[in-house]
């Protein structure tokens, strides 16, 4: 089997898929659900429920809070306790409904059969239609970054899809929350790649699955018989293939520029295989995005498992029906121990962008004692964006932004491959967080200070002609 890789950087930490070949269970409901308003990037969600309202699964809680933003739905059915400010997985306290379970009633506009819908047999389905469903049903990116998919699916005038390109990668340790998808609902995810195709015209799509997942690509490469226009591309493991720059040069041999280029820039629109699944339901069964797949996985856990999980179920939950918190020192991580962020709380809520809960104990919890740099240079080659995390890094300790910017700090993924590999353990990416988030701040306030002055200018060209 041949398979393919991207070319710049990359590292192999141990897998740890424990739960790979664990069949998915529905979690249970939570007693109160705690939906926050900022499941995506962009403005968070206004929401348009009151205290005493009853909802039901599927209800609308809270409309796009603007152009790059996503609804909100009730993953549940109840009253409304309260709309009022909660912990999420960031650690900051955030805007978010709170609703009393009762029973699980869901909209009746939702079509809970299982019959496979087929694009083929539904003519009505125009490009146009397809980005309004999926826009109006909230689906975001389920590979983590949360972005709208409706504004993917639209791009700029100046770029041109040209292929569809499927992340089946999940490349992240311990993680196998898409895996179970993938063997799982093989047929609504290629379904949803067709649709995801028509969505933006273009006629190939790609799904990249790499090789440590040998059943997934049996599986999909049986199904996509009957869809011609779609291959299965066996990618050798290497961390972080599942970037979607990474995924592009993988896939189709070409490498997306700096920011502000994005994959459509060379031709390529990334979905991951979740989004892909969950366009499929928004479109096919009118099924708003309120629950997913979220792997809950650790080696002292008693019983971890995959689990179809309702947003605003509190991780405790999770963790409490995998037999709890393992003795010893544990540090509890919102996905995999590369990308993952530690949580201030189990009680924070899964939201659209959770696929894991991961259990870390003992010597994997703790960081170990930083060293001076020794120049070995290995971060370097190990960085996936082809940046000099060292330096970034350093800059940034000792806020040098202007110099961070310059060294385009904005291009790091935060893939955490830096760290991994440094034999000093020094905290790059830690360093490097802070200064891409300044950075990205100053340039957005230079930005917003030239809008300013340019409307400011008109308006005075403007008086003057009159």
């Amino acid at each position: 089997m041949k398979t393919f890789t991207f070319r710049i950087g990359g590292v192999h930490p141990d897998e740890n898929k424990i739960t790979a070949e664990v069949a998915t269970k529905v979690a249970a409901l939570p007693k109160q659900a705690i939906i926050p308003l900022s499941q995506h990037i962009g403005a968070p969600a206004k929401a348009v429920v009151k205290k005493g309202d009853k909802v039901k699964a599927g209800t609308l809680i809270a409309e796009a809070g603007g152009f790059v933003s996503a609804p909100i739905f009730s993953s549940v059915s109840g009253t409304v306790a309260k709309v009022d400010m909660a912990v999420d997985a960031s650690g900051y306290r955030k805007p978010a409904v709170f609703i009393d379970v009762e029973g699980d009633e869901w909209e009746e506009s939702i079509d809970r059969s299982d019959k496979l819908e087929r694009l083929s047999d539904h003519p009505e389905l125009t490009p146009e239609e397809i980005v309004n469903r999926v826009r109006a049903n909230g689906v975001v990116g389920m590979g983590g970054a949360c972005f709208p998919t409706s504004i993917k699916l639209t791009p700029p005038p100046t770029a041109k899809a040209e292929w569809v390109i499927i992340n089946g990668v999940e490349c992240e340790p311990y993680i196998t929350a898409d895996y179970r998808l993938m063997m799982e609902h093989a047929d609504e995810i290629l379904e949803g790649v067709e649709i995801l195709m028509k969505a933006v015209k273009v006629d190939k799509g790609f799904i990249g699955i790499e090789d440590n997942k040998p059943k997934a690509i049996e599986l999909f490469n049986q199904k996509v018989k009957f869809h011609p226009n779609i291959k299965v591309v066996p990618l050798a493991k290497k961390y972080p293939q599942g970037g979607e720059k990474q995924l592009v040069d993988a896939v189709v041999r070409r490498q997306v520029p700096a920011p502000p280029a994005i994959p459509v820039n060379v031709g390529a629109v990334v979905q991951n295989v979740g989004t892909a699944f969950a366009v499929y339901e928004a479109v096919m069964k009118n099924k708003p995005l309120f629950e997913r797949y979220v792997t809950v996985t650790g080696k002292k856990l008693a019983n971890p498992g995959n689990f179809i999980v309702r947003m605003g179920t509190p991780m405790k939950q999770l963790i409490e029906a995998c037999g709890g918190l393992p003795e010893g020192d544990n540090k509890i991580l919102a996905g995999g121990p590369m990308m993952g962020k530690a949580l201030p709380t189990v009680d924070v809520p899964v939201v659209k962008g959770t696929n894991s809960v991961t259990i870390l104990t003992d010597d994997d919890a703790k960081r170990k004692e930083p060293n001076p740099c020794i120049r070995c240079a290995k971060c370097v080659s190990a960085c996936p964006m082809g940046l000099e995390p060292f330096l970034l890094a350093t800059l940034s300790a000792h806020k040098d932004w202007e110099r961070d910017e310059k060294e385009d700090i904005v291009s790091c993924i935060e893939c955490g491959s830096c760290q991994f590999t440094c034999p000093a353990h020094r905290p790059l990416l830690d360093n490097i967080r802070t200064g891409k988030q300044t950075v990205m701040g100053i340039i957005r306030a230079r930005a917003a200070e030239a809008a300013a002055a340019k409307k400011a200018a008109e308006e005075k060209a403007a008086q003057a002609a009159k």
